[in-house]
């Protein structure tokens, strides 16, 4: 019976809610995001192309800082 059956389409994925910004933001600086663990879980740090690391919502904070 299998020989028989029609392949199915598959329907494409979407990307569901909006990307990180602080992750693209490392990425658009020409940054590279290092995960580090730490005992609270997974830390992600911007390593920048000065060799300064932080991480990666320091680096946005830093560069956006609030409205006041």
């Amino acid at each position: 019976m299998a020989g028989c059956t029609q392949p199915q389409p598959t329907a494409p994925t979407k990307t569901i809610g909006m990307p990180n910004p602080a992750a693209v933001y490392c990425q658009q600086s020409g940054g590279t995001r290092v995960p580090v663990q730490t005992p609270q879980g997974v830390s992600t740090q911007c390593k920048l192309p000065s060799g300064e690391t932080l991480d990666e919502w320091a680096l946005w904070r830093r560069d956006h800082p609030a409205k006041s």
